[in-house]
Protein backbone atom coordinates (compact mmCIF):
# COMPACT_ATOMS: atom_id res chain seq x y z
CA UNK A 1 0.00 0.00 0.00
CA UNK A 2 1.48 3.35 -1.12
CA UNK A 3 1.06 5.91 1.94
CA UNK A 4 0.91 9.73 1.10
CA UNK A 5 4.30 11.37 2.60
CA UNK A 6 1.62 14.32 4.15
CA UNK A 7 0.04 11.42 6.10
CA UNK A 8 3.19 10.60 8.41
CA UNK A 9 3.41 14.51 9.03
CA UNK A 10 3.27 14.87 12.98
CA UNK A 11 0.04 16.59 14.51
CA UNK A 12 1.96 19.83 15.19
CA UNK A 13 3.66 20.23 11.59
CA UNK A 14 0.48 19.60 9.66
CA UNK A 15 -1.29 22.17 12.30
CA UNK A 16 1.43 24.80 11.17
CA UNK A 17 1.06 23.97 7.25
CA UNK A 18 -2.69 24.18 7.71
CA UNK A 19 -2.43 27.84 9.03
CA UNK A 20 -0.35 28.51 6.15
CA UNK A 21 -2.91 27.66 4.00
CA UNK A 22 -5.73 29.29 5.65
CA UNK A 23 -3.73 32.56 5.44
CA UNK A 24 -1.54 32.16 2.28
CA UNK A 25 1.66 34.43 2.06
CA UNK A 26 2.94 35.38 -0.80
CA UNK A 27 6.29 33.40 -1.53
CA UNK A 28 9.12 35.31 0.13
CA UNK A 29 10.76 35.00 -3.66
CA UNK A 30 7.83 37.36 -5.31
CA UNK A 31 8.50 40.39 -3.29
CA UNK A 32 11.88 42.00 -2.34
CA UNK A 33 14.30 41.16 0.32
CA UNK A 34 13.03 44.13 2.51
CA UNK A 35 9.35 42.89 1.92
CA UNK A 36 10.36 39.62 2.98
CA UNK A 37 11.93 40.89 6.07
CA UNK A 38 8.58 42.25 6.75
CA UNK A 39 6.65 39.45 6.37
CA UNK A 40 8.77 37.41 8.34
CA UNK A 41 8.90 39.54 11.53
CA UNK A 42 4.85 39.61 11.35
CA UNK A 43 4.87 36.12 11.02
CA UNK A 44 7.60 34.47 13.88
CA UNK A 45 5.46 35.35 17.07
CA UNK A 46 2.43 33.15 15.62
CA UNK A 47 5.10 30.43 15.81
CA UNK A 48 7.55 30.91 18.89
CA UNK A 49 6.19 29.93 22.66
CA UNK A 50 6.54 31.58 25.86
CA UNK A 51 9.41 33.51 26.34
CA UNK A 52 10.85 31.86 29.44
CA UNK A 53 12.90 34.39 31.50
CA UNK A 54 16.63 33.93 32.10
CA UNK A 55 19.02 35.08 34.39
CA UNK A 56 19.97 38.05 32.72
CA UNK A 57 19.88 39.17 29.77
CA UNK A 58 21.84 41.93 27.76
CA UNK A 59 23.70 43.48 24.59
CA UNK A 60 26.80 45.04 24.25
CA UNK A 61 28.73 46.34 21.01
CA UNK A 62 31.65 44.76 19.31
CA UNK A 63 34.18 46.22 16.17
CA UNK A 64 33.04 43.84 13.78
CA UNK A 65 34.79 43.25 10.47
CA UNK A 66 32.12 45.35 8.64
CA UNK A 67 31.38 47.85 11.13
CA UNK A 68 29.47 47.54 14.73
CA UNK A 69 28.45 44.24 15.21
CA UNK A 70 25.42 43.83 18.26
CA UNK A 71 25.88 40.71 20.24
CA UNK A 72 22.76 39.77 22.71
CA UNK A 73 23.77 37.71 25.47
CA UNK A 74 21.86 35.50 28.05
CA UNK A 75 23.13 34.17 31.24
CA UNK A 76 20.89 31.07 31.93
CA UNK A 77 19.61 30.01 35.11
CA UNK A 78 22.02 28.30 37.25
CA UNK A 79 25.08 29.41 35.30
CA UNK A 80 28.28 29.67 36.91
CA UNK A 81 29.74 33.35 37.53
CA UNK A 82 33.04 32.26 36.51
CA UNK A 83 34.33 29.33 34.02
CA UNK A 84 30.60 28.28 32.67
CA UNK A 85 30.10 27.18 29.18
CA UNK A 86 28.80 29.42 26.52
CA UNK A 87 27.22 28.67 23.49
CA UNK A 88 27.61 30.95 19.95
CA UNK A 89 23.67 31.19 18.42
CA UNK A 90 23.35 31.60 14.74
CA UNK A 91 19.94 32.43 14.10
CA UNK A 92 18.75 30.83 10.30
CA UNK A 93 16.53 32.66 7.60
CA UNK A 94 18.39 31.92 4.36
CA UNK A 95 20.70 34.38 5.36
CA UNK A 96 18.67 37.14 3.95
CA UNK A 97 16.21 37.33 6.87
CA UNK A 98 16.26 36.91 10.74
CA UNK A 99 17.31 38.52 13.85
CA UNK A 100 18.27 38.75 17.50
CA UNK A 101 14.16 38.56 18.32
CA UNK A 102 13.45 35.89 15.81
CA UNK A 103 15.85 32.97 17.44
CA UNK A 104 15.15 34.68 21.34
CA UNK A 105 13.19 31.38 22.40
CA UNK A 106 15.85 28.95 20.83
CA UNK A 107 18.69 31.11 22.90
CA UNK A 108 16.42 31.51 26.11
CA UNK A 109 16.28 27.33 26.40
CA UNK A 110 19.54 26.96 25.42
CA UNK A 111 20.56 29.11 28.12
CA UNK A 112 18.53 27.68 30.86
CA UNK A 113 19.25 24.05 29.48
CA UNK A 114 22.53 24.03 29.76
CA UNK A 115 23.24 26.34 32.42
CA UNK A 116 25.29 28.54 30.27
CA UNK A 117 26.11 31.81 28.74
CA UNK A 118 24.84 32.03 24.96
CA UNK A 119 25.76 34.42 22.56
CA UNK A 120 23.84 35.75 19.38
CA UNK A 121 25.46 38.15 16.71
CA UNK A 122 23.13 40.36 14.73
CA UNK A 123 24.97 39.12 11.76
CA UNK A 124 25.05 41.01 8.25
CA UNK A 125 22.23 40.49 6.20
CA UNK A 126 22.45 39.47 1.69
CA UNK A 127 21.93 40.67 -0.21
CA UNK A 128 23.21 44.24 0.97
CA UNK A 129 26.00 42.20 2.51
CA UNK A 130 27.06 39.18 0.34
CA UNK A 131 29.09 36.22 1.34
CA UNK A 132 31.05 36.46 3.28
CA UNK A 133 30.20 39.02 5.56
CA UNK A 134 27.83 37.20 7.49
CA UNK A 135 31.04 33.65 8.31
CA UNK A 136 33.17 36.78 8.87
CA UNK A 137 30.83 38.09 11.47
CA UNK A 138 30.39 34.84 12.97
CA UNK A 139 34.16 34.58 13.61
CA UNK A 140 34.47 37.98 14.95
CA UNK A 141 32.07 37.00 17.11
CA UNK A 142 33.50 33.54 17.94
CA UNK A 143 36.91 35.61 18.27
CA UNK A 144 35.17 38.24 20.76
CA UNK A 145 33.89 35.53 23.17
CA UNK A 146 37.64 34.09 22.91
CA UNK A 147 39.24 36.98 23.95
CA UNK A 148 36.82 38.59 26.58
CA UNK A 149 36.12 35.20 28.37
CA UNK A 150 37.01 36.49 31.82
CA UNK A 151 34.65 39.45 31.36
CA UNK A 152 31.71 36.74 30.03
CA UNK A 153 32.22 34.46 32.84
CA UNK A 154 33.22 32.18 30.58
CA UNK A 155 35.53 29.21 29.52
CA UNK A 156 37.55 29.84 26.48
CA UNK A 157 37.44 26.18 25.98
CA UNK A 158 34.03 25.26 26.31
CA UNK A 159 32.50 27.25 23.33
CA UNK A 160 29.68 25.99 21.64
CA UNK A 161 28.28 26.74 18.15
CA UNK A 162 24.97 25.99 17.41
CA UNK A 163 22.38 27.60 14.58
CA UNK A 164 20.02 26.33 12.82
CA UNK A 165 19.08 26.28 8.74
CA UNK A 166 21.59 28.86 6.94
CA UNK A 167 22.26 29.45 10.62
CA UNK A 168 23.68 26.03 11.03
CA UNK A 169 25.34 26.16 7.52
CA UNK A 170 27.31 29.31 9.64
CA UNK A 171 28.29 26.74 12.05
CA UNK A 172 29.32 24.39 10.44
CA UNK A 173 31.60 26.35 8.40
CA UNK A 174 32.83 28.46 11.21
CA UNK A 175 33.89 24.64 13.19
CA UNK A 176 35.81 24.30 9.84
CA UNK A 177 37.70 27.53 9.55
CA UNK A 178 38.58 27.64 13.46
CA UNK A 179 39.34 24.02 13.98
CA UNK A 180 43.27 24.10 14.13
CA UNK A 181 43.05 27.29 16.73
CA UNK A 182 44.06 27.02 20.57
CA UNK A 183 40.58 26.66 21.52
CA UNK A 184 38.36 25.79 18.70
CA UNK A 185 34.47 25.17 19.36
CA UNK A 186 33.78 22.68 21.68
CA UNK A 187 30.62 21.04 19.66
CA UNK A 188 28.71 22.28 17.10
CA UNK A 189 25.04 21.44 17.46
CA UNK A 190 22.95 22.17 13.70
CA UNK A 191 19.17 21.67 13.45
CA UNK A 192 18.99 20.82 9.51
CA UNK A 193 21.65 22.69 8.03
CA UNK A 194 22.17 23.84 4.67
CA UNK A 195 25.78 22.18 4.05
CA UNK A 196 25.64 22.09 -0.18
CA UNK A 197 24.69 25.22 -2.32
CA UNK A 198 23.95 23.52 -5.14
CA UNK A 199 20.62 22.30 -3.80
CA UNK A 200 20.97 19.06 -6.50
CA UNK A 201 19.78 16.39 -3.14
CA UNK A 202 16.84 13.88 -3.94
CA UNK A 203 15.00 15.66 -1.00
CA UNK A 204 14.69 19.14 -3.19
CA UNK A 205 12.14 16.97 -5.32
CA UNK A 206 10.46 15.21 -2.43
CA UNK A 207 9.78 18.03 -0.27
CA UNK A 208 9.95 20.91 -3.17
CA UNK A 209 6.93 22.59 -2.35
CA UNK A 210 3.88 21.98 0.31
CA UNK A 211 6.31 21.20 3.25
CA UNK A 212 6.87 25.26 4.58
CA UNK A 213 10.32 26.19 2.61
CA UNK A 214 9.78 25.46 -1.11
CA UNK A 215 12.98 24.78 -3.27
CA UNK A 216 12.43 28.05 -5.02
CA UNK A 217 12.27 29.90 -1.93
CA UNK A 218 15.84 28.60 -0.54
CA UNK A 219 17.14 28.96 -4.44
CA UNK A 220 15.82 32.48 -3.88
CA UNK A 221 18.12 32.72 -0.10
CA UNK A 222 21.61 31.04 -1.83
CA UNK A 223 21.29 33.43 -4.99
CA UNK A 224 21.31 36.42 -2.53
CA UNK A 225 23.95 35.52 -0.61
CA UNK A 226 26.38 33.90 -2.80
CA UNK A 227 28.66 36.56 -4.40
CA UNK A 228 29.03 34.88 -7.92
CA UNK A 229 28.17 31.72 -9.59
CA UNK A 230 31.75 29.65 -8.58
CA UNK A 231 30.54 30.52 -4.18
CA UNK A 232 28.55 27.69 -4.34
CA UNK A 233 30.88 25.04 -4.92
CA UNK A 234 33.22 27.20 -1.88
CA UNK A 235 33.28 24.85 0.86
CA UNK A 236 32.86 27.90 3.26
CA UNK A 237 29.24 28.16 1.23
CA UNK A 238 29.21 24.44 1.02
CA UNK A 239 30.68 22.84 4.32
CA UNK A 240 29.85 19.39 2.38
CA UNK A 241 32.43 19.63 -0.23
CA UNK A 242 35.32 20.58 1.98
CA UNK A 243 38.04 18.02 1.19
CA UNK A 244 37.96 16.91 5.03
CA UNK A 245 35.81 17.31 8.12
CA UNK A 246 38.48 15.76 10.38
CA UNK A 247 39.38 17.46 13.53
CA UNK A 248 35.86 19.51 13.73
CA UNK A 249 33.83 19.82 16.75
CA UNK A 250 31.77 17.00 17.86
CA UNK A 251 28.67 17.69 16.12
CA UNK A 252 24.63 16.91 16.80
CA UNK A 253 22.44 16.68 13.89
CA UNK A 254 18.71 17.19 13.62
CA UNK A 255 16.90 16.43 10.97
CA UNK A 256 12.99 17.06 9.98
CA UNK A 257 12.09 14.44 7.89
CA UNK A 258 9.91 16.54 5.53
CA UNK A 259 12.18 18.70 4.49
CA UNK A 260 14.32 19.96 1.56
CA UNK A 261 17.40 19.88 3.75
CA UNK A 262 17.19 16.35 5.28
CA UNK A 263 19.66 14.64 2.70
CA UNK A 264 22.39 17.15 2.80
CA UNK A 265 22.29 17.28 6.22
CA UNK A 266 22.13 13.72 6.78
CA UNK A 267 24.72 13.19 4.12
CA UNK A 268 27.09 15.88 6.10
CA UNK A 269 26.89 14.17 9.71
CA UNK A 270 28.09 10.56 7.29
CA UNK A 271 30.75 12.57 6.25
CA UNK A 272 31.65 14.07 9.79
CA UNK A 273 31.91 10.41 10.79
CA UNK A 274 33.63 9.18 8.33
CA UNK A 275 36.05 11.67 9.22
CA UNK A 276 36.42 10.43 12.56
CA UNK A 277 34.33 13.23 14.18
CA UNK A 278 32.11 12.30 16.83
CA UNK A 279 28.21 12.72 15.66
CA UNK A 280 24.91 12.05 17.46
CA UNK A 281 22.61 12.17 14.48
CA UNK A 282 18.52 12.64 15.37
CA UNK A 283 15.99 12.19 12.90
CA UNK A 284 12.24 14.07 13.85
CA UNK A 285 10.98 12.12 10.64
CA UNK A 286 7.30 13.80 11.07
CA UNK A 287 8.28 16.93 11.14
CA UNK A 288 8.98 20.01 8.59
CA UNK A 289 11.68 22.94 8.08
CA UNK A 290 11.94 25.07 10.54
CA UNK A 291 9.93 22.87 13.66
CA UNK A 292 12.33 24.45 16.26
CA UNK A 293 11.22 27.68 16.16
CA UNK A 294 7.60 26.37 16.07
CA UNK A 295 7.52 25.94 20.01
CA UNK A 296 3.78 27.48 20.46
CA UNK A 297 2.27 24.33 18.43
CA UNK A 298 3.80 21.53 20.13
CA UNK A 299 6.58 19.84 21.88
CA UNK A 300 8.99 18.91 19.16
CA UNK A 301 10.76 21.95 19.48
CA UNK A 302 11.94 22.26 22.87
CA UNK A 303 12.46 19.00 23.10
CA UNK A 304 15.17 19.24 19.81
CA UNK A 305 17.10 21.67 22.35
CA UNK A 306 17.38 19.33 24.81
CA UNK A 307 18.19 16.73 22.90
CA UNK A 308 21.00 19.30 21.86
CA UNK A 309 21.81 20.06 25.26
CA UNK A 310 22.23 16.38 26.16
CA UNK A 311 24.51 15.92 23.16
CA UNK A 312 26.71 18.66 23.76
CA UNK A 313 27.36 17.46 27.66
CA UNK A 314 27.74 14.16 26.88
CA UNK A 315 30.76 14.43 24.42
CA UNK A 316 33.75 13.02 25.80
CA UNK A 317 36.11 12.03 22.88
CA UNK A 318 34.11 9.21 22.06
CA UNK A 319 31.58 8.69 18.83
CA UNK A 320 28.31 8.75 20.09
CA UNK A 321 25.58 6.32 18.76
CA UNK A 322 22.13 7.79 17.69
Amino acid sequence: MTISLSSLLDPEARHVLDLDWQAPARPFEAGTPEEARRAYVAGFPTLQGEREPVASLGERTIAGPGGVLTLRIYRGRGAAETGAPALLYLHGGGWVLGNLESHDEICRWFANMAACIVVAPDYRLAPEHKFPAAINDCLAAFAFMQSAADDLGIDAQRIAVAGDSAGGNLAAVLCLMTRSEKHPPAAQLLFYPNTDASQSADSYRRFADGYGLTAATMAWFRDHYVSQAGDIDDWRVSPLKAASLADAAPAFVAIAGHDILADEGEAYARRLEDDGVPVVLRRWSGQIHGFVSMGRHGPAARQAVGAAVAAWQGFDGKTQAD
